[in-house]
Order: structure tokens, then sequence, then C-alpha cells
């Protein structure tokens, strides 16, 4: 479960975010491209938060196909 203590602080404020222990497996880039970004120093990112509903479902993807459980939502889809 990502840890929000350890999120990236290039997150964009907001539900979502991706915490240190990313592996960069670009799931997440791949799922939601609208979302998640890679960083120059090796790490995906939430650049922005979901827009639309399509979006929601695609961060929850996201989230739930993360092999690290580095994508947290703080707690909102528990």
């Amino acid at each position: 479960m990502a840890d929000q203590q350890q999120k990236w602080p290039d997150n964009a404020p907001g539900k979502y975010y991706v915490d240190q222990t990313c592996i960069l497996s670009q799931f997440c880039v791949a799922v939601a491209p609208a979302n998640f970004r890679v960083d120059d120093s090796g790490h995906a990112y939430v650049f922005r938060q979901p827009a639309t509903p399509e979006e929601e479902l695609q961060c929850q993807e996201a989230m739930a196909g993360c092999p690290v459980y580095a994508i947290g939502d703080n707690g909102e889809s528990r």
C-alpha cells in the first residue's frame, strides 16, 4: 500500500499520488496516460488528477495493477 509520507513532491495535489517505492514499471503511464508521467530521475508521478469518470476509472486500474502498490488514493477507494 502506498504511503502518503513517502509520496513524490512532483505529484499534482489531490487524491492520487505515487510514492517512493515506484520501480518504474510504467504500467500506470500505459493505463492512464492523461494522468501519469515519468520523471527524468526515473519514477512515475501523477501530473494531473482525473477530470472525468473515464480518467477516474483509469487511475483506479493503474492503482490496482501497480506491481509494488506505489499508487495511493488517500484511502478513498477502500
